[in-house]
């Protein structure tokens, strides 16, 4: 039995990453759209100014995800091999987001490229949650440098990453996870405190996959002629000077690996922060930005390869979870 889901769970990470570089998001009715709808409904019943208010919310939703994972997992582990891939794959390519990343990067370097800021700053809120408004042409490639960097982590390693050493429980909490990050694990009058616990939570999720995202953009820097020794350098030196102790550590790397810098003066809608910098080379241009989703994609497709290696190698013979 258990050899058969670790080979189901493998094939169906392999068939999720698949059916995301073809597709990409769906544009209507994406399960992580109904997920964040759900939220915003349940947060005007569970709303406080508190962290405990903000800890139930985010445990009541993560919990019920958990609990249709186990449900989905086992009904399709009932189903032999070819069910327990049918359904890995789906919660696989519920959780991906990186084509669509590299999709809109590529689109950004496109209008930064044609001199078209309106549209660049109208893309914006699709990577990340600035203020484009305030930002001239250098602002915008910085800030898509960085999302881009982020996001490979939080939105292909970590999925992949929970896939492989989890399953279907694991991803969809995952997903959920840094979806209530997003929502509500900001810094703003509204969420300081009741954002606190997706917020660390979402810390907590992504701390190994940063770390892996990191390694795996030394190993890839030389496939847009970057450096891995500047990755390593950049990461090791100054990924513990930023706010996160997760975005800190794939954008330093990504920093080193690319020759620029990154970080400084960075407005979001509710407050400017002032972000130490990371990497020593150039501000970033335009080709740094296409270069940068060139090597988001090499890292996504080597974590995509390391995820199924590992769910395929599986643990000593015996079950790590529940069929799932």
């Amino acid at each position: 039995m258990f050899a058969s889901t670790t080979w189901g769970r493998a094939a169906g990470i392999a068939a999720g990453c698949i059916a995301d570089w073809l597709l990409g998001d769906p544009r209507h009715g994406h399960p992580v759209a109904l997920f964040g709808r759900g939220a915003a409904a349940l947060e005007r019943a569970t709303y406080a100014d508190s962290r405990t208010a903000g800890a139930l919310h985010t445990g009541v939703l993560l919990g019920l995800l958990g609990v249709l994972g186990v449900a989905a997992g086992r009904a399709g582990a009932r189903r032999g091999p070819l069910g327990s891939a049918a359904v890995t794959a789906a919660a696989v390519f519920v959780a991906l987001g990186g084509t669509t990343l590299t999709r809109t990067g590529s689109a950004m370097a496109d209008h930064l490229q044609n001199g078209d800021l309106d549209a660049a700053r109208r893309l914006l809120p699709s990577l990340c949650g600035r203020d484009p408004a305030v930002l001239d042409a250098a602002g915008l490639t910085r800030a898509a440098v960085e999302s881009i960097a982020e996001n490979t982590s939080d939105a292909q390693v970590a999925p992949l990453w929970w896939a492989a050493v989890g399953g279907v429980p694991a991803v969809l909490v995952y997903r959920g996870a840094n979806t209530l990050d997003a929502m509500i694990g900001n810094r703003s009058a509204r969420y300081v405190q009741f954002g606190w616990a997706a917020a660390r939570f979402d810390d907590l999720v992504n701390y190994l996959a940063a770390r892996a995202t990191a390694v795996l953009v030394a190993v890839c820097a030389p496939v847009v002629g970057g450096s891995p020794a500047g990755a390593v350098r950049s990461w090791r030196r100054d990924a513990a000077r930023h706010p996160s102790p997760n975005a800190g550590v794939v954008e330093a790397a990504f920093a080193g690996a690319l020759g620029v810098q990154l970080g400084g003066p960075t407005q979001y809608a509710y407050e400017l922060e002032i972000r130490p910098t990371l990497g020593d080379g150039r501000a970033p241009q335009v080709s740094d930005l296409a270069r940068a989703v060139r090597l988001s994609r090499a890292v996504q497709v080597a974590a995509a390869g390391a995820a199924v290696a590992l769910s395929a190698v599986g643990r000593t013979g015996r079950r790590a979870c529940p069929p799932c």
